[in-house]
């Protein structure tokens, strides 16, 4: 069972496109503005900047080890890891809504706009590989 090489491209251009947009949600004030990203990094309020960092480190740690194991045991197991990272292109899709809901700029929705391109070609192949590999 493989993934295409076009998957392959389309997740290594996505990789500068998400260090854009990374960086203009940060810029933009992104962390202060979502409700989903405060909630989501609650967790983090109450500790110093240090524990937070160390936290995420061991997270990040954790999250490469088993991203590391799933590629390593290849199989089905890597079709399904890149249909989690599909997901995050879908995730996305929050920026034009909350782009609509306020009737001008968001944080975020400017360089998002490639992110939506890379993922419908993404999410097109992916398709591809499932119907593909899903007959092995």
């Amino acid at each position: 069972m493989m993934i295409t090489e076009k998957i392959k491209t389309l997740v290594l251009l996505s990789m500068p496109v998400f260090a854009i947009h990374g960086t203009e949600e940060y810029l933009t004030g992104f962390y202060q503005t979502d409700s989903v990203s405060k909630w989501a990094f609650s967790i983090f309020e109450p500790m110093t900047s240090l524990q937070a960092t160390f936290l995420l480190f061991q997270i990040g740690i954790g999250v490469l080890l088993a991203t590391s194991y799933i590629l390593l045991k290849g199989g089905r197991a890597v079709l399904y890891l890149a249909t989690f990272l599909g997901l995050i292109f879908i995730l996305e899709i929050h920026h034009v809504v909350k782009t609509i809901s306020v009737m001008g700029y968001y944080p975020g929705i400017a360089s998002a706009l490639l992110i939506y391109i890379l993922g419908f070609f993404y999410w097109k192949e992916l398709i591809k590989n499932w119907r593909n590999n899903g007959r092995s």
